[in-house]
Order: C-alpha cells, then structure tokens, then sequence
C-alpha cells in the first residue's frame, strides 16, 4: 500500500455554505483569493479526502486538508533547441515539439521545457521575487501544455508580463485556438461543448465529466472532413487540464492517437492537437498582438495521408469512452443540427 501525504494543515468548517476559496482566503493568514485558488487548482486542497472545485459550498464541519508542494530546487537550466516564434524584453513565445514536458513532474527523469528556460532567460528566476502568485519551481511559466501537444507556448520575463499574462487567461479576453484531428466527424459541424471537467476520482492521471467540477467550455468548427476522421478548429473559452481532449472524447469524437481518452492510430504516434493561434493584449503595451505556429511535420504527415483516402482507424472499432454521455449528447445533436443549420447558428452542447 502506498503511503498517502501528510497534510500541512488542517482547517474545520466553521460555517455553512461558504466558498472553499473564500474559506482558505479567511483562514490562511496573507493568502489571496487567487492564490487560495491556485491550491486548489493544483490539487493541494481535500474536503473529507475528495478534491472540489474553488466554489465548492463547504458545510459546517467539513475537515479542509492543506498539502505541502513537492519540495525540491528549481530544475537545473539544460541547452534545448527552442523555436522562437517571438520575443521581446517582457514575454516570449515558443512553437513546443512533441515529447517534451513543460515542467518537472513525479516520474519525469528528462529535462524539461523548464530547463530550457532557465538555460536561455535566466532572468526569469527573479520574478518570483516580485510576484506572489509565482511558482518559483515554474519560472516564467504563463499557461501549459500536454507533453504531446505541440504548437504556441507562452514564457513571461517579468512579474509585471506574468500578473498581465495570466490575469487575460483568467478574464478570458486572452484567444488561443488548436487544430485537432479527430476520430469520425462531429455533428453538428460547429457548436460549444458545455460540460464540467475535474480530477477523475478513479484515475488522478485522467480528468472527467463531472457533476460537481469547474465550469468548461471549448468551441469548434469543422475545417475538413475525411472518410473516418475530420479536422477541426478548437477555441478554449476556459482553460482546464486536458480540456479539449476530454471534451472532444465525451461527445464521441476523441482525439486521433490519443491512447488516454481514445484510440492509437498507426498514422501518428501521440494525440493529434497543435496549439496553432495566439491572441493577446501586449503586456506592456496593450497593443493586440497575434501568433501562429504551422502544424508539425507529424501532424502534417496525417493529414496528407487522411486526403488520400487512409482510414484512421483501420479494422478497430469505434471508440467508446465515456458512452453514456456520448450518447445523450448524439442524440440531442442530431434533434437540434437540422435546425441549426437552417439559422445558420452554433449548437451548445450540454453533456449531463
């Protein structure tokens, strides 16, 4: 049996119907909202041993454990081939490859996107010094993405960049748009998924649909259709962990070579998600900035062999991740496409 972590701290509710968030607020002496929230976020938070969301209602009595972060020094700077898409004196922005972790993780014995950082702005050590929200572990780090996930990365130099940076992925006035090949073709053709995500409490490695999570939403459009595949354009509107792969799978239409939430295809060796367009407010200067990262080679090499005709999947059968759900939202889908595609309209799609 595996030892289970000491809390750091522990809490009793003293009150009914309050915010978690606001009760770490009240109770931990100089924390902040946002701060209480990145715990939370973070999973270093448990009422009763289960994780809830920041607008989790306590109830009197509940028992709020605090979990230390994993100690250990910031990762030693490593010389790894960047491509810069942009820099300047405040932020920088990289394309990511494939396989490489954007920061150090339990089991992760390479270096990292960290290490990389650390190696050509070394600078970005000091932010933590002026920053509080600033994880000093994740030197720079503005948002992240999956080892596999290639495509647009942003890396703030400076406190001022970070506090900027993340207060527009937290108002949601930040636009980050993906490219993803998926298994079979969604329908209608353009919508919003709607649907919760949280930690699955079966598997920590997973997330899941979930009735109490945080509120998650990930438009998308059709750009291609293929025999069994098609390529769509994702919008993140939130911003949560796996998100438009979860999202995608529980509407029955997972990722290609996505083994965690879908099926492998011999046609690409990881999911096929690229980060392609990059919408921001300059930090320092307010002006609207927009990146683009083409598609790897890999990501390339499917497409091409979709548009002639390769099947995705071969002899394998459909995916069923998640098939309950998947179902309710097909059929509510089909009732609803006829209709939106006579007003010309978006369908959102409520995964319950």
């Amino acid at each position: 049996m595996t030892d289970q972590p000491t809390p750091a701290l522990e809490l009793m509710a003293d009150q009914d119907g309050e915010r978690l968030d606001q009760f770490l607020a009240r109770r931990l002496d100089g924390a902040s909202r946002n701060q209480a929230r990145h715990l939370i976020d973070d999973g270093l938070v448990r009422i009763d041993g289960s994780l809830e969301r920041p607008a989790y209602k306590l109830s009197f009595g509940d028992l709020v454990a605090i979990y230390p972060r994993e100690a250990g020094p910031v990762e030693d700077a490593a010389e790894i081939e960047l491509r810069i898409v942009y820099e300047d004196e405040h932020l920088a922005v990289i394309d990511k490859p494939a396989g490489l972790t954007v920061h150090p993780a339990p089991g992760e014995t390479q270096p990292t996107l960290i290490a990389a950082v650390l190696n050509r702005w070394p600078e970005v050590l000091k932010i933590a010094d002026g920053e509080a929200e600033a994880d000093p572990l994740r030197p720079g780090l503005v948002h992240r993405l999956d080892r596999d996930t290639t495509g647009l990365l942003m890396i703030a130099k400076t406190a001022d960049a970070l506090r900027s940076l993340r207060d527009q992925l937290r108002e949601r006035t930040m636009d980050k748009r993906y490219l993803a090949v998926t298994v079979g073709a969604p329908d209608p053709p353009a919508g919003l998924i709607d649907a919760p995500i949280g930690r699955d409490p079966a598997d920590p490695r997973r997330m899941a649909i979930l009735d109490r999570a945080r509120p998650s939403q990930t438009g998308y459009e059709t750009v291609e259709r293929f025999s069994d595949a098609s390529l769509l354009e994702c919008k993140l509107i939130t911003g949560r962990t796996h998100q438009i792969r979860v999202h995608l799978a529980a509407v029955g239409h997972p990722i290609a070579g996505d083994a965690m939430y879908g099926l492998r295809t011999p046609l690409i060796e990881r999911q096929a998600l690229h980060a392609r367009q990059l919408t921001i407010r300059h930090p320092a200067t307010d002006e609207p900035l927009t990146l683009e990262a083409d598609p790897p080679a890999d990501f390339r090499s499917l497409l091409d062999h979709l548009r002639e005709g390769e099947l995705l999947l071969g002899d394998q059968p459909g995916p069923n991740a998640q098939r309950g759900s998947t179902d309710n939202v097909k059929r509510q889908s089909r009732s609803a496409s006829r209709s939106s595609r006579r007003k010309g309209r978006r369908r959102t799609q409520h995964i319950r």
